[in-house]
């Protein structure tokens, strides 16, 4: 199928939300030889793309990313977030700060100003990805203080410049972008890049979209989750994608998605409400209702906490790990209406 359903990044090992003995079996035996059990091979026998949310933090390293290509199978995709210098200076400069504490402003807005070096940089690690044919999309997510303005645009440009010989997704989270919705698409469309059709908790100046494509190369959407209680005030930074979308919420995406699937050549969806595996449960909800073959085997632990993907998936060792008889049946065959 031309529609890719995958979550926001794979390895969430800490923390009230992690995945360990949810998605993740308990027992990590070894797998196909390796020498231990291997996240990314095991998320890649479920499904076939992944956003990766590791290059936003740290340059990609080739040694990193070729072992990426080299442990999934031939049709994985990834999207790779952009180095955080190239859309959120502000937060590289504060990390800079911490890291060495007392620095002067004038260097630290130095080290926050994209060079050359820094482009070459992320364009070496990405290399091995974009070199097996495994490369989705460049994902440029800018914060919502980004707007709209001379200055801004002019960069946005630039950066698409950059990196015109991949494919670029741009998420815009500021209205002051699709107030001038006319200018904000022909700038897109200049460069074939996707405009990323977000769902997230509202605030006073988010966005307004309607979540058509606006390129015909491929079609990009997120599901941040709709924890409006924790988005801007929580404990810790997880908190916030501690939603469940439920099968009438998705919906609307799934519908949109088949869709766009007749407009474009590729359709990516990623669900980010990664807290304690949600969005893998919403993943598989998405791939049921676009007719999407729903393959590896999933813990009986995950299917117990969320019984909304039940007769969904099929249960791994269900006798050896779980005594509850109705988790041991194969999964039936879903009669599932043709996507619109």
């Amino acid at each position: 199928m031309s529609v890719h359903v995958g979550t926001s990044g794979w390895s969430y090992p800490s923390g009230k939300g992690k995945w360990n003995g949810l998605f993740y079996p308990r027992t990590r035996a070894k797998r196909d030889g390796t020498a231990g059990f291997d996240e990314l091979r095991y998320y890649a026998e479920h499904f076939d793309t992944v956003e990766v949310n590791t290059t936003f933090y740290a340059q990609p390293r080739t040694e990193i990313t070729s072992g990426w290509a080299e442990r999934t199978t031939p049709r994985f995709q990834f999207s790779l977030k952009l180095y955080q210098k190239f859309t959120h200076p502000r937060m590289f400069r504060e990390a800079a700060l911490k890291s060495a504490p007392g620095s002067a402003g004038t260097l630290l807005d130095l080290l926050a100003t994209v060079t050359q070096s820094d482009i070459d940089e992320f364009r070496a690690g990405i290399e091995p990805i974009a070199r097996a044919g495994k490369l989705a999309a460049l994902l440029a997510q800018f914060p919502p203080s980004f707007k709209r303005g001379p200055e801004a645009s002019a960069y946005l440009g630039q950066l698409l410049r950059v990196f015109g010989d991949y494919p670029v997704a741009v998420e815009l989270r500021h209205s002051s972008w699709s107030d001038a919705f006319g200018e904000t698409l022909q700038l897109l469309n200049g460069f074939g890049a996707a405009w990323v059709q977000i769902d997230e908790p509202k605030f006073r100046f988010s966005i307004r979209q309607n979540l058509l494509p606006n390129v015909t190369g491929f079609y990009y959407m997120r599901l941040h989750g709709r924890n409006a209680a924790q988005w801007w005030r929580h404990d810790k930074s997880e908190d916030r994608y501690n939603y469940l979308y439920s099968a009438d919420e998705l919906r609307e995406f799934s519908d949109t998605a088949g869709a766009a699937k007749a407009l474009v050549k590729k359709t990516y969806l990623y669900t980010n409400n990664h807290f304690a595996a949600k969005s893998v449960v919403n993943a598989v909800m998405l791939k049921a209702q676009l007719g999407a073959p729903i393959e590896g085997e999933y813990p009986p632990e995950l299917v117990e906490q969320y019984p909304e993907i039940r007769d969904l998936v099929i249960v791994s060792n269900p006798k050896a790990q779980d005594p509850n008889p109705t988790l041991q049946s194969p999964r039936p065959k879903l009669d599932l209406p043709v996507p619109r």
